[in-house]
């Protein structure tokens, strides 16, 4: 049986990864650096660590790593206070659930992001356990941080649902076991092998039903 449900934020919940970009493209057409073709598609899913150096280093941000995070989630957290970018259906899909599970947060966004976000959107109440990949050595694609969420909710990996959007989400929570819900953003379609790994993979919040995630138990 499905005994805990763990959501990633980006993309899931919020539709932050627009936002996300304008604030790195910005912040390194500031610096003189260069924007790669594929630098938001591997952006999704690092850790603040792996993120900060990347722009640092990979696309000639030029400041050190630290600086570079502490720029961009500065401008993150602006962005939020002026509107939190909710997905449709987001709201009621976590209150539906959270009627009948245990819920999680499990996200690549920084601590202080999750904070913003859940708050603002009064939802801060229905997570019983909210991690950033600041918190583990590795981000996304490694399990780790799937592993600690669902040891803090104290259910084995195999007994929980991931609901996830990107392909280095989907293989995160693949990896370390969980029950994978993929619901891919159009925009940013994940990787054939990534949804390979999922159980499910639906077209909105609105299909993420109770029944839908108690049927992949």
């Amino acid at each position: 049986m499905i005994e805990a449900v763990v959501f990633d934020l980006d993309g899931v919940l919020i539709d932050s990864e627009p936002v996300w970009e304008k604030v790195r493209r910005g912040l390194v057409a500031e610096r003189g650096g260069h924007w790669a073709p594929d630098a938001q598609r591997r952006l999704m899913g690092m850790s603040t660590q792996e993120w900060a150096r990347y722009l640092s280093e990979d696309l000639g941000v030029g400041l050190p790593p630290d600086q570079v995070a502490a720029q961009v989630i500065d401008r993150m957290v602006a962005s939020y206070r002026q509107h939190i970018p909710l997905l449709p259906g987001a709201v009621d899909a976590v209150r539906r659930l959270a009627a009948r599970w245990p819920l999680a947060v499990a996200s690549s966004a920084p601590a202080v992001l999750i904070e913003t976000v859940l708050q603002a959107a009064d939802l801060r109440s229905y997570f019983l356990v909210t991690m950033s990949t600041e918190q583990v050595p590795h981000g996304k694609p490694a399990p780790d941080i799937y592993l600690s969420v669902t040891a803090r909710l104290g259910h084995d990996p195999a007994s929980c649902a991931a609901i996830e959007d990107s392909s280095n989400g989907l293989r995160s929570a693949a990896a370390a076991g969980l029950r994978v819900i993929a619901i891919p953003r159009p925009e940013y379609p994940p990787d054939p092998d990534a949804l390979a790994a999922t159980s499910l993979v639906l077209p909105s919040l609105e299909d993420l039903t109770t029944d839908a995630v108690a049927a992949l138990g």
